[in-house]
This record gives C-alpha cells, sequence and structure tokens, in this order.
C-alpha cells in the first residue's frame, strides 16, 4: 500500500510541474501579445504623427480644404499599404465634435463600436483602430482639445466672397503656409510650438477662445477669414461645431502582427505538448519500474514457494515409494493366505478383494512417483516402428482381450528423444485409447514428415472421444473420465512433451473418436 500512495505522489507532482509549465507559457504568451500590440500602438502613433503634417502642410488661414485633403489621404493610405511590410494604414478619417465624419481615405470606419467611443482603440480580427483627440493640429492622447483646431471644409464657392486666397504671407505676418513647426514633439499631450511656429493669436487657425465673432459695435472688430466672407454669425457657429477637427481614426492592419502572435502561440503548444509528453514519459518509467519491483517480487516469492513445493513434492514421492513396500507385504500375505488349503471360501475371498484393492493403490502410487520424477532428457536415436511394435508387444494381451484392430502407417521415420520417456508416452497414450474405445474397436498409429525438420506421430481411436471444452483439462494432474484411473497418465505425457520442447493436442477423429497429435518432434539425422 505504501509503494502505491509513493507512486501517486509522484503522479500528483510530475502533473503540478506540467500545469506550472503550461501556466508559465500562457503567461508568457500574453505579455509577447501585449508587447507587440504596445509595438503596434508606437507605430500607430508614428503615421498619427505624419498625418498632422499632412494636415499642417495644407492648413491656410484655420482651414484645411477636404477636396485638397482627401487625395493626399488616398495616396498616404495606398503608399503605406502597398509599401510596408507590417503595419499598413488601411483607413483614415477626419472626426468633428460629433465623431462625424469630415474628410476620409481607405475602407470606412465603424465608429458605432463602445470600445472605440469609450477606450479610444478597438483590436479585431486582422485590424486595430485607435482614434486620436486633436489639439490645433497636435495629437494629444490625454483627450484634452480646444477650439485652435483647423475647420476642414469643402473648395470655397463663389458665394464665399473673395474667391481663393491670395499667395504668399502678407507683410507683417508670422508664417507661412509652408511653415511646418507643428509643435509635435510629444505626442502625448504636450502642445509645444515650433521655433516657427506661429505665436499665439497669429498665423494658421483661428485665435484662441473659438471663431471670430460679429464685428464689436463701435470699433472695427476681428477680421473674418476668407472663407467665411457671405455668412452670418449663425452660420458660422454651426459651420465651426460640424467641421471643427476633433479627433483622427487611423486603422492598421494586423495581418503581420497576428501572424507573430499565432507563431508564438505555436511555439507555447509545442512546448506544453512536449512537457506532457516528458511528464507522462516520465509517469510511465515510474509504473513501469514500480512493476518491474512488483514483478521481481512475485518471483523471488513464486520461487521459494516452488522450492517449497519441490521439497513437498520429493518428500510425498519419498513416501509413496516407502508406501509400496508395505503394500507388496500385505499382498503377499493374502496371496498366501488364500493359496492354503485349509483356509475357508469367505477367506479366500477376502484374501483375493485385499489383493486387488493392495494392486489399485500400488499402480496410484507409482504413476505418482513417475509424475513427482524429475525429468532429465538423454537423447538419442529411436526408430519409430521399432519402438511401438515394442510397446505393442507389450500391451498385447489388453488388445486381445478387447478384440482391437491396432493399424500402423506412414514413414519409416528415426527421431531424437530419450528413449525410456519416449516409450512411456506411446505406453501411457495406448493404453488410453485402449481404454476409451470398446470392443472390436480400431487404433491407429500414424508418423509422418511435417515439413523440413520436424515430424508429427498421430495416435487415433474410434472411441466416444473428448468434447472440446475437456480436450484443455484432459492434461492436468488427477483429471481422469475413467472411474479406474488415477488422472496421470496424459499429466505424465505432457511433462514429458514440454521437456523434450514438443507439443501435444487432442482433437476430433471423424466420424468418431479422438485423436492425440504430437509436433515437433526432430528427425534423427
Amino acid at each position: 500500500m505504501q509503494p502505491r500512495r509513493n507512486s501517486n505522489l509522484i503522479y500528483g507532482l510530475l502533473l503540478g510541474v506540467w500545469v506550472l509549465v503550461v501556466a508559465w507559457q500562457i503567461e508568457e504568451h500574453i505579455r509577447v501579445r501585449e508587447a507587440a500590440r504596445a509595438d503596434w500602438r508606437k507605430r500607430s502613433e508614428d503615421f498619427a504623427i505624419s498625418i498632422g503634417a499632412v494636415v499642417r502642410g495644407q492648413q491656410f488661414r484655420g482651414a484645411v480644404f477636404r477636396t485638397q485633403l482627401e487625395p493626399i489621404l488616398d495616396e498616404l493610405v495606398a503608399s503605406e499599404t502597398n509599401g510596408l511590410a507590417t503595419g499598413e494604414v488601411i483607413s483614415i478619417a477626419m472626426l468633428n465634435s460629433t465623431n462625424g465624419v469630415m474628410a476620409s481615405a481607405g475602407r470606412t470606419i465603424d465608429l458605432e463600436q463602445t470600445d472605440i467611443l469609450q477606450a479610444g482603440e478597438h483590436w479585431g480580427l486582422r485590424s486595430m483602430t485607435r482614434v486620436y483627440p486633436v489639439e490645433g493640429v497636435f495629437l494629444n492622447p490625454e483627450g484634452n482639445t480646444n477650439s485652435q483646431a483647423p475647420l476642414i471644409i469643402d473648395q470655397p464657392t463663389n458665394s464665399m466672397r473673395g474667391g481663393f486666397p491670395r499667395r504668399g504671407p502678407r507683410p507683417g505676418d508670422v508664417g507661412t503656409t509652408n511653415d511646418l513647426g507643428l509643435g509635435m514633439t510629444n505626442v502625448f499631450g504636450t502642445n509645444a510650438t515650433g521655433p516657427s511656429g506661429p505665436p499665439p493669436g497669429r498665423g494658421f487657425g483661428p485665435p484662441p477662445g473659438g471663431p471670430p465673432g460679429p464685428p464689436r459695435a463701435g470699433g472695427p472688430g476681428p477680421r473674418r477669414p476668407f472663407w467665411a466672407r457671405g455668412l452670418d454669425d449663425k452660420q458660422l457657429q454651426e459651420m465651426t461645431a460640424t467641421h471643427e477637427l476633433h479627433g483622427l481614426a487611423l486603422t492598421l492592419s494586423t495581418e503581420s502582427l497576428q501572424a507573430s502572435i499565432s507563431d508564438d502561440l505555436w511555439l507555447r503548444f509545442i512546448i506544453i505538448f512536449f512537457a506532457g509528453i516528458s511528464a507522462a514519459g516520465a509517469g510511465l518509467a515510474l509504473r513501469n519500474v514500480s512493476k518491474t519491483a512488483e514483478l521481481q517480487i512475485r518471483l523471488v516469492r513464486a520461487s521459494e514457494l516452488n522450492l517449497h513445493l519441490k521439497e513437498m513434492n520429493l518428500a510425498a514421492a519419498g513416501l509413496a515409494h516407502e508406501t509400496r513396500n508395505p503394500l507388496n507385504i500385505i499382498r503377499g500375505l493374502a496371496q498366501m493366505l488364500s493359496k492354503q488349503t485349509d483356509a475357508p471360501p469367505d477367506i479366500r475371498e477376502k484374501t483375493r478383494v485385499i489383493m486387488d484393492e493392495t494392486d489399485k493403490v500400488t499402480a496410484q502410487l507409482t504413476e505418482f512417483i513417475n509424475y513427482s520424477r524429475p525429468r532429465e532428457v538423454r537423447r538419442s536415436k529411436i526408430p519409430l516402428n521399432s519402438a511401438i511394435a515394442e510397446v505393442l508387444r507389450t500391451l498385447n494381451h489388453d488388445i486381445e482381450e478387447k478384440k482391437l484392430r491396432v493399424e500402423t502407417g506412414g514413414e519409416s521415420l528415426s527421431i531424437e528423444a530419450d528413449e525410456q520417456l519416449f516409450r512411456q508416452v506411446l505406453f501411457n497414450l495406448l493404453i488410453n485409447a485402449i481404454q476409451a474405445v470398446g470392443v472390436n474397436g480400431q487404433i491407429q498409429i500414424i508418423a509422418q514428415r511435417d515439413g523440413p525438420g520436424q515430424v508429427s506421430l498421430e495416435i487415433r481411436d474410434d472411441g466416444p472421444g473428448v468434447p472440446p471444452e475437456r480436450r484443455q483439462e484432459i492434461f492436468k494432474p488427477y483429471f481422469t473420465t475413467n472411474q479406474k484411473g488415477a488422472g496421470l497418465g496424459l499429466a505424465v505425457v505432457s511433462q514429458i512433451v514440454l521437456a523434450h520442447g514438443w507439443e501435444i493436442q487432442c482433437l476430433a477423429n471423424t466420424p468418431k473418436g479422438a485423436i492425440f497429435r504430437i509436433t515437433h518432434l526432430k528427425p534423427a539425422a
């Protein structure tokens, strides 16, 4: 019981180690996935900075014309999609304060997903979408915006008086339309302008505090931009609310990212699989070692029991041998009494009974001694026909008493076997056949070659035969269907056959009877 408990403890430890390996690999995969996603977020921010530079370059007096911006964004999406092996830009969208799309390029971005609006980020199966708040043309992930953001409007029409803006700066203006001093030295919320950026209230964009209001009474008031000429104050406020840039939505393809994550996942699976194989192999090896130890213990116990049985067998054989001597004396005295002339008839009858019972006990003791005797095979060349003829002469009286027909056939062969033991096999099989058949029965003895280096011997009879369920049991000790037998004759035959390395079978004879076939006899050279 203790070894079994120890084995269960070791199995539990192996399982625990495997579970730890699984947990470790899962944690490592999550770490690798998050690191890859962080790298993709950084790439998205880099692309957003580039797009901010594009917007900055197209801005003129606080306005960016959509008809001029969208073709540039389309080219940016196309160039990024075809030019980059990883992190391709597949969608760009410019958003107003109500998350409406004012300008876009590439695929349509679904802004109805809650995680985009709440967390500013959405991971799909093959893409990643991020929304960046805009402050002026500065990207501000912290979400703080002001009214300095430019307006994205359509191309000015004839209703906007003044037509297209004149080229070049006015005298006294700070900065030009080609000025790229974006002040985007940090995408995480710093809004510091560069050395060439406009000072507050001047340059690209409306002044702080919102779009230009109506002229103040009694004074000239702030000058309206060229694109707002012909619009009243209400129309200007509505246009500012719907066309002011508040956010940038950017979608990157994550196919290469998913491929790397999948490769890492497969690697973790392989590690977990081999760890499981190793744990299972260690458990199987432990089980085999435990079974081997148990088998060794059983073999030792069986060897001790076998030695004890051999000692008991020798003691029983010695006892049987010593018992035959008193039985022979008893039989001799009974025979002397039966031969006395003055003995009464009842005394003579009793002496004959004593002799018959003594003969039965003596025969059983003889069979027991033969069965318990060690079989030491001394092989020699034995002609089959002469050995069979000699055994038949020994049984001639029994054969003639039942008027049996005994036929011998097959080839004239010689085999290698212990002569005394082989004759005992023939004697036991023939006496068993003689006892099985009735008067005028038939017995056949056939020897033949089964192939190169093999000979078989069959003894057939036309008796009642042996039922199929008993054809294996008849070779066991003390099993017999004959009331006069002791059940050791066929057991002795099986013992001698096995000692020679042969095989014996009990088969059905056609149309009736039994066949005892001995195979794998070795022919003599």
